[in-house]
């Protein structure tokens, strides 16, 4: 006789706990969990990048590019873009997909599952893509790995895939707060750009993952902020006009960014071209513009504080733009954020210092434009405009900044998206009808599990039984027969027992108090009632999961299937349509939005 653990009760009790939309304790364990696991995915990625940078770049600094000969850092992007190609591209095109795509895609249609290959790619590529010279960010490998990282553990402990979508939010919030030191951004960029949704349930386990990411990253790198920012004021109201034109402006780059990035005319040409121009044309513009190159964090620092010449601040704008969608439209798969938050920075730096020359008097510090410019190029890209208010927050300590940042932002946003018609930058993909994850139903159906509405009263049987077997599978009190059926024949049914019972009290009724045969064999297929048809459905599934399924095979119910071996699985429960709408219309997605 098997034995069980205290320990396998508990977590089995864990599971059903987590199945129901009420798992809120059980959640911020997850968030809590995810939160250091994914902070210290973080700190080991820049680890390593440092471990690669001291191979060769002055003073072992991920971003010295300025200090490289000529020669080696136009011959760096050549060598990435070789290796990636080398590598990467001999792998099959499911394993070459990664970054926050490959989350948003993973969370979208596989219950927030990620393959293993695509996350040990996702280390190498990353490690490369940025110490090789190409423009390219390390918040896209950050959210990757922790997302996945994060997603992995729900798997490994057999939790309910509606927990596992809330884990990819809790990785996704971690790396960006440990990458940038912004927890509050981290919490915004994981519901407003991942899960697309905003709900109590959700924020809760994600606003702890993301405090535990920035205190391990803390514990490592102190509490030092991502840039140090100079005191500075906007100053007179007379800014708000150029305030306006510099969202214009910069709404308008970030729709030609997401054009060419995912203009279908690059994406056609041969892979050694693709690869080829990539690596030509980042290598020819570094032999004078190193700057381009990498990240670009030194760079946006030092306009910050107004060390960076005008021509610098012009190949950011226009060469690391094109540079960064070309490779991006050349399949490689980089973090594109930090390189928008350059670009963003080097527009505004710009456009403060045409100000600084119309009216000297009354013109802000190019700092302050450098610091919309960034929030405003990220909103705008990522149609996400309040991780980017955020971030301009948390990375400025200036509440002052906000008013003007506001309006930066929306601008931005407003030209991006009505001007060239762009939507984010990673559901731009997304041609007809909403997103999956903005569609309010499969947003609440979501969240739960199918053990929390799924009827578990229910007896299996064969579908010829005799009168004495009938009476004893109602003696339980069941809700549901479950009739099995030969491989030969049709799907698993479904009847209500009381059908049966019906039926049997109407036999004997008809006997009129004489014995039936012995031998008398009742068939559950032929008797009046209603029979429904199923298909199995696993029991981590998703309400969502359990309405797709009903609804592309026309079935009437699904039965929900337990255990991990095929020989041992075992029937949980049923799921019909009814139960399904009758959870939707007691918990309304606009209630719980409302309770926000």
């Amino acid at each position: 006789m098997a034995r069980f653990s205290r320990s396998d009760f508990t977590l089995e009790s864990f599971r059903r706990q987590l199945a129901n939309v009420d798992a809120l304790p059980q959640l911020c364990v997850l968030g809590l969990v995810s939160g250091v696991m994914t902070g210290a995915v973080m700190v080991a990625f820049r680890l390593l990048l440092e471990a690669g940078a001291a191979l060769y770049m002055p003073d072992g600094n991920p971003e010295a590019f300025e200090g490289l000969s000529p020669w080696l850092r136009s011959l760096l992007p050549i060598i990435a873009v070789t290796l990636i190609g080398t590598l990467l591209y001999r792998q099959k095109a499911t394993a070459r997909k990664l970054g926050v795509g490959h989350v948003i895609e993973r969370l979208t249609y596989h219950q927030g599952r990620f393959p293993l290959r695509n996350w040990l790619n996702q280390w190498w590529v990353g490690v490369v893509s940025v110490l090789g010279g190409l423009s390219a960010g390390r918040e896209g490998p950050a959210i990757h790995l922790g997302a996945a990282a994060s997603s992995g553990l729900g798997v490994k402990l057999r939790l309910p895939n509606n927990s596992l979508r809330v884990l990819v939010a809790c990785g996704t919030a971690a790396g960006i707060s440990a990458s940038f030191n912004t927890p509050i951004a981290g919490v915004i960029f994981a519901m407003e750009v991942v899960m697309m949704e905003y709900t109590l349930m959700s924020f809760m386990p994600v606003i702890l993952a993301s405090t535990m990411g920035a205190l391990v990253a803390q514990l490592v790198y102190g509490n030092e902020p991502a840039f140090r920012i100079p005191e500075v004021a906007l100053g007179s109201l007379m800014n708000i006009p150029w305030v306006v034109i510099i969202g214009l402006v910069i709404g308008l780059l970030a729709g030609l960014f997401i054009h060419i990035s995912r203009s279908q005319y690059l994406q056609q040409w041969p892979l050694w071209l693709r690869l080829g121009v990539v690596g030509v044309a980042t290598g020819a513009v570094a032999w004078w513009f190193p700057e381009v190159q990498g990240i670009g964090y030194d760079s946006v620092a030092a306009m910050l504080n107004n060390q960076l010449g005008v021509n610098v601040l012009l190949a950011l704008v226009i060469a690391k733009l094109l540079i960064t969608a070309i490779t991006v439209a050349g399949g490689v798969p980089i973090g594109i954020i930090g390189p928008v938050l350059v670009v963003g920075a080097a527009t505004g730096a710009l456009g403060g210092i045409l100000g600084g020359w119309l009216w000297p008097d009354k013109a802000a510090d190019p700092g302050i434009y450098a610091m919309l410019g960034m929030a405003a190029m990220m909103g705008a890209v990522l149609q996400a405009p309040l991780a980017a208010l955020m971030a301009l927050l948390e990375l400025t300590h200036s509440p002052h900044i906000m008013l003007p940042g506001m309006l930066v932002v929306v601008v931005a946003c407003l030209t991006s998206r009505q001007l060239t018609g762009c939507e984010g930058f990673f559901i731009s993909s997304v041609r007809y009808g909403l997103h999956p994850l903005q569609q309010p139903l499969m947003q609440a159906l979501s969240r739960v599990s199918v053990p929390a509405v799924m009827e578990r009263r229910l007896v299996r049987t064969e579908r010829m039984i005799t009168l004495d077997q009938a009476r004893r599978l109602l003696e339980s009190g069941p809700i549901w027969l479950v009739i099995e059926r030969s491989s030969a024949e049709k799907p698993v049914l479904a009847l209500k027992a009381a059908e049966l019972a019906r039926w049997l009290l109407e036999h004997d009724e008809a006997l009129q108090g004489e014995a039936p045969p012995e031998d008398e064999l009742i068939d559950l297929v032929e008797i009046p009632g209603q029979r429904l048809e199923m298909a199995p459905i696993g029991l981590q599934a998703t309400l969502s999961e359990a309405f797709l399924s009903l609804q592309n095979n026309a079935l009437g119910a699904l039965y929900v299937v337990h255990g991990y071996r095929p020989k041992q699985q075992r029937i949980s429960g049923i799921i019909t349509r009814g139960s399904i709408e009758r959870y939707y219309h007691y918990v309304d997605p606009r209630d719980a939005d409302s309770q926000q």
